[in-house]
Parts: structure tokens; C-alpha cells; sequence
């Protein structure tokens, strides 16, 4: 699945600090769980107990988690819709990918200078979609220029993409991103042609002091991110990057010692790497053997034959039929053996739309 999501945040908000721990998390291991394609990319491992759980019933002689890319974007000031700063760098970047997570500074401190004077996320959330809002008025202006003729002389197709596009400018005009909008499926394969920066989902990371990530409820700059995610229907991942970075130093025993003693259950990296696969539209099946229980990666809404080509092209090709069964079932029968007696795994043919958490053996034949 080559799909990524895009850190973006102003200066001094602790997104490089941020990218910096997901880079540096692996750096030490020979694996795969974290390492660094070049100086802005990237890939992270995707934490899931369910591939432990099966790696403890199965006892394989590997196993291998999924995996997906973090793009850090180039920084961002107020007029980058007009090339101020690294504007156009920004927007270029921001249109190759597919998810934005938005680093917010929620903390204060004397030590670390604001762009603006002072800290206030939502004024920092608001200069990054004004930014974008502006870029993509562009593209539709640009575009309804090119239609208008066309449309005027009634040709339907000119007509049906000059009301989209009409109708995703009054939007814009009202500093609302283009996400806001409902459309038909027909209408959304007009609109994913434009590649607008404000359709692509969003989630923001408000990123707090050390000594507030074990209780951030009371803090109020995470609370008026709160609020404003719940408008712009987004999630909210409360992290503190410099402990992220710090924690990402350690081995799994240091990491979890780590954590409980700063009161926390999971690490805040952890959080956001689930949170941005499901961003994406990501999901997870599995294969499971003595020689290797492995993770994989699909799109929701892939048929078992699609899936079969994540793995490999022939199986896809020579598609016959899906052996499955669910993650639950299979624990709750403990081995393969047991579930296949209990009348869980399936026979699963082309149709087959496969789920988060099946477990898969491909038949094929080529």
C-alpha cells in the first residue's frame, strides 16, 4: 500500500521532534519496525497485540509486522499560498500525500519562541487551513475558467463538473474545507481528479509538557482542540514529542518501564501511528504459519482476490479460493485445527470482501 501521511505543523510547534522519533525509533534495529527511506520519509511499524497473540498460538520462526510512511513536510508560515517562505515546497508536498497530521503546540514554555508571540493552537490550526483553503481556491478558480465556456453551451459533462465546482467554491469562500461537502459517488471521482489539499482527511496532534501527558484533560489548550476537531469531525492524539524522542532511545522492557512510571498505558507514537492507518483507510489481515505469521495491508473495501495481490501478483492472477477465519475465532478455538472442527474457517471465493483481523491462507494456482 504506497500510501503516507504528511506532518505539518508551524515552527517550533515539536513536529521535527516528532518526526524525529518515528525516524529514530528504529534506527538500531535490523528489522524493520522503524527506518528512514531519506532525510523526510519515514516507514513505521504498526502496533497490533492481535500479531503477538498469534505469534504466541502459532510459535513461527518469524514474524513480521505491516508498515506505512510518514512524510515530513516542509515548514509553514502565513502567505505560503502566495510562496511565502517555503510555500510552494509546503503545498507540493502536502499533495503527494494522502492523510495530514497536524502538529499543534499545547504547551508553554519561555524557552521556546512562538511564530506569532504567543501560543494559541487554534490561531496555528486556522493559518495551516486558511493556507490550504487558499491554494485549492486557486485550483477551482483555475478550473471553472476552463469549464465555463463549455458549460454555457450546455454540454452535460462541462455542466455536471462546473456545479461541483461552483459548489466546492462557495464552500472555500466561507474558509470551510472541501471534506465538508457531501458528494455522490459519481460526483467524488470529478472531485478526487482536482487533488484539493482540504479533501484529504485530517487528524491533529496536540503536542503537551512532560508534565501534563499523563492527565492532558485539564489542559486547556488540548480542550479547545478538542472542540475544534469535533466541528472539522477529526480525532485528537495528545502526545509529548520530547518525550516521544526520548522513549524511542529504548528497547521494548526500557520503553514499557518507561511508561509506567510516567503513569501511561500506551506510548502517544503508538496512538498515532494507529490513528493515521485508519486515517488512510487502512486495514490489516493476516497469514499465519510455523514458517512466518505476518501483517498485511489493504484498503477497506478490497475483495480476498485484491488482497491475495498485496501479497504477491500470482495469487491475485490464480485466485481460487480464500481459506479464513476471524482473529476472535481463532483464539477463542486456540489452534487452526480446533477452529476448522468448530466449523469457523470458511471457503471464501472472489466476492469476498475482506475484513480487519481475518486470518488468511490464499489457494491459487497458476
Amino acid at each position: 500500500m504506497a500510501l503516507t501521511a504528511g506532518i505539518v505543523g508551524l515552527p517550533n510547534v515539536g513536529k521535527s521532534t516528532l518526526f524525529n522519533a518515528i525516524t529514530k525509533a528504529g534506527a538500531e534495529s535490523a528489522n524493520y519496525p522503524f527506518c528512514t527511506i531519506d532525510p523526510n520519509v519515514g516507514i513505521v511499524e504498526v502496533p497490533d497485540h492481535r500479531l503477538d497473540k498469534l505469534t504466541e498460538l502459532v510459535d513461527p520462526k518469524k514474524t513480521v509486522p505491516t508498515a506505512f510512511e510518514f512524510t515530513d513536510i516542509a515548514g509553514i508560515v502565513k502567505g505560503a499560498s502566495k510562496g511565502e517562505g517555503l510555500g510552494n515546497k509546503f503545498l507540493s508536498h502536502i499533495r503527494q500525500v494522502d492523510a495530514i497530521c497536524q502538529v499543534v503546540r499545547c504547551f508553554a514554555d519561555d524557552n521556546i519562541t512562538h511564530v506569532s508571540g504567543k501560543v494559541d493552537p487554534i490561531a496555528d490550526i486556522e493559518v495551516i487551513n486558511l493556507e490550504l483553503i487558499l491554494a485549492d481556491l486557486e485550483t477551482v478558480d483555475k478550473r471553472i475558467t476552463r469549464v465555463q465556456k463549455m458549460a454555457k453551451q450546455k454540454d452535460k459533462e462541462a455542466v455536471f463538473e462546473h456545479d461541483i465546482l461552483v459548489k466546492i467554491k462557495e464552500t472555500l469562500e466561507a474558509e470551510q474545507p472541501a471534506r465538508t461537502v457531501e458528494f455522490s459517488d459519481e460526483q467524488m471521482k470529478l472531485v478526487k481528479q482536482l487533488h484539493l489539499l482540504t479533501s484529504k482527511p485530517v487528524l491533529y496532534v496536540a503536542n503537551v509538557s512532560e508534565d501534563e501527558i499523563a492527565d492532558p484533560s485539564d489542559n486547556e489548550y488540548v480542550q479547545k482542540v478538542r472542540e475544534f476537531a469535533k466541528d472539522d469531525n477529526a480525532e485528537v492524539i495528545v502526545v509529548c514529542a520530547k518525550i516521544e524522542s526520548e522513549i524511542a532511545e529504548l528497547d521494548d522492557e526500557e520503553k514499557a518501564m518507561f511508561l509506567q512510571e510516567l503513569g501511561i498505558e500506551e506510548s502517544g507514537l503508538d496512538q498515532l501511528i494507529r490513528a493515521t492507518y485508519s486515517l488512510l483507510g487502512l486495514a490489516t489481515y493476516f497469514t499465519a504459519g510455523v514458517q512466518e505469521v505476518r501483517a498485511w495491508t489493504f484498503r477497506e473495501g478490497m475483495k480476498a482476490p485484491q488482497c491475495a495481490g498485496v501479497i504477491h501478483t500470482d495469487f491475485e492472477r490464480g485466485f481460487i479460493r480464500a481459506e479464513t477465519v476471524s482473529y476472535e475465532d481463532l483464539v477463542a478455538a486456540g489452534t487452526m485445527g480446533a477452529a476448522r472442527e468448530a466449523g469457523k474457517v470458511r471457503l471464501e471465493g472472489k466476492e469476498y470482501l475482506v475484513k480487519d483481523g481475518d486470518i488468511i491462507h490464499f489457494r491459487f494456482n497458476v
